[in-house]
């Protein structure tokens, strides 16, 4: 559950993907770079597309150890500096995922930085290898995707753990089927892509903001090229070293904390649809994800609405109090009469499902296959099942859907990289954000990131939510504004509010 993202991929796809799509897939017969510098020699031909922005790809290598096997195209969109006079350089972004595209997020360029920042910086991002229309991973039609999300994720039984086993073990082997090079798509990779972008952009240093995942891609850029760290904002941080049980326990810690303040905030509300006082709310919420469980709820869409859907939905909203926990309001109040059609639109929104039942964007997929490479998980079932009993008593709400989800990677092919340990970085000084009741990527994980990476500055976000940049406090937006406009890091660590 850790991603960060805004809408607009299909307005991307309509205006110029459909068009240009082809042109980021190797044609039959077009030669690959022959070396390294090769590769670090290219320049980018970009072309206008929709209007305001600017389209272009490179190629990267398949496999840096192996520069035979050929390449991948990556695709990149660019929002040009308003004041190209006085430009600084590019600022490349990555929204989070695994799996997030950057040129959606970049379509929404005004929403990301401040206008100064988008006068003196050309906004560019780019889809990942293995995302949107780099050579995208694809495990499922649509409507596999659909079973997906709504199947059983917290096995009460033998039978249920069969199903759970039997279902993963065949999204493994339709990824395998319907993706060539499937272990060429981890994060490490990917760092080393964004410095062949770097220079294909023509900048000496990289300028980066990455939020949630992004911040795992930014470390991993930092350890493998650190003299070519220039201004870097890490938002949302993901402390490199944790393993993935680790991860999940404490996102379902994150998540517990994050609906106990959600409910503390609705019994304050005159429309709050929860009991008094807060246990007996909780309660409420827990007795109708078992509801769902029992007998999915109806829907206006005409889709049975499953416990794993009510479970999605409701941790859709606690990304962000001020939009997320007024939908979930009214989707507990609604589910009272069996109709849970506002949680599917919660996770309709997640999972970027459209209306017609197509998905704008392949991250699900994505996702699935980018973590079981970048954190290998050599667990028997039993070690699994062992650890679900623990994540129940510390997160007893989400912790005993959380305790499976790397359950798929237990039948990956054999991944032969090891997770990489990273005990310190020295680099040009960068800005770390942590917002202090992140669900999805808690406030430790951007203090053990900071002790990491030396130099770094911490700003603590005093708030709930996901990230902290661009939320609407003055102190997080100014600081990183006149970091990257000047270079100047605050004189200590911050601590904000929103």
């Amino acid at each position: 559950m850790r991603k960060k993202g805004l809408k607009g991929f299909l307005a991307i796809l309509t205006v110029f993907g459909l068009l240009l799509a082809s042109t980021y897939l190797l044609k039959r017969g077009e030669a690959s770079p022959a070396s390294l510098k090769a590769y670090q020699s290219q320049k980018i031909t970009w072309s206008s597309c929709n209007s305001t922005f600017e389209c272009g790809v490179i190629k990267v290598p398949i496999d840096y150890t192996n520069l035979a096997l050929g390449a991948f195209k990556v695709a990149l969109m660019k929002y040009p500096a308003t004041d190209q006079a006085h430009k600084l350089g590019s600022l490349l972004v990555n929204p989070g995922g695994p799996g997030g595209s950057g040129i959606e997020y970049v379509f929404n360029a005004e929403y990301i930085v401040s206008p100064d920042i988008l006068a003196r910086y050309d906004l560019v991002g780019f889809d990942p290898r293995g995302v949107g229309l780099s050579t995208p991973i694809h495990c499922l039609t649509d409507k596999e995707t659909d079973a997906n999300y709504a199947a059983d994720s917290k096995p009460d039984n033998l039978k249920e753990l069969q199903t759970l086993l039997s279902n993963s073990h065949k999204y493994i082997t339709e990824c395998e089927a319907r993706t060539k090079n499937l272990m060429h798509f981890g994060t490490a990779d990917v760092a080393r892509d964004m410095d062949l972008i770097r220079s294909a952009l023509g900048d000496k240093k990289l300028n980066y903001l990455g939020k949630s995942y992004g911040t795992y891609l930014g470390t991993l850029y930092a350890q493998f090229f650190p003299h070519n760290v220039g201004r870097m904002i890490l938002d949302g941080a993901i402390d490199p070293n944790i393993s993935s049980p680790e991860q999940n326990l404490t996102q379902a810690v994150g998540f517990d904390h994050a609906l106990k303040a959600f409910v503390a905030d609705c019994l304050r509300r005159s429309d709050c649809p929860l009991p008094t006082p807060a246990s007996k709310a909780i309660a409420r919420i827990i007795a109708t994800f078992h509801k769902a469980a029992i007998k999915p709820f109806t829907s206006q869409q005409k889709r049975p609405v499953t416990e794993s859907l009510v479970v999605l939905g409701t941790a859709t909203a606690l990304y962000d109090s001020a939009t997320g926990w007024p939908q979930l309001r009214t989707a507990l109040k609604q589910v009272q009469t069996g109709d849970g059609s506002a949680f599917l639109d919660l996770t309709d929104q997640y999972t970027q499902r459209n209306p017609n039942g197509t998905y704008g964007s392949n991250e699900g997929d994505a996702a699935l296959v980018i973590d079981c490479l970048d954190w290998p998980y050599p667990r028997t079932v039993a070690q699994i099942k062992t650890a679900a009993a623990a994540f129940a008593i510390k997160a007893p709400i989400f912790g005993p859907y959380l305790a499976y989800s790397a359950l798929a990677c237990q039948f990956f092919p054999k991944v032969t990289q090891t997770t990489i340990h990273i005990s310190k970085i020295t680099t040009t000084p960068i800005i770390i954000i942590g917002t202090t009741r992140d669900p999805a990527t808690p406030y430790q994980w951007a203090l053990g990131l900071h002790a990491i990476i030396q130099n770094s500055r911490l700003i603590s976000l005093n708030a709930d939510g996901h990230t902290g940049q661009g939320r609407g406090s003055v102190c997080v937006d100014s600081a990183v504004d006149r970091y990257l406009l000047t270079g100047a890091l605050p004189a200590k660590d911050l601590a904000c509010l929103l």
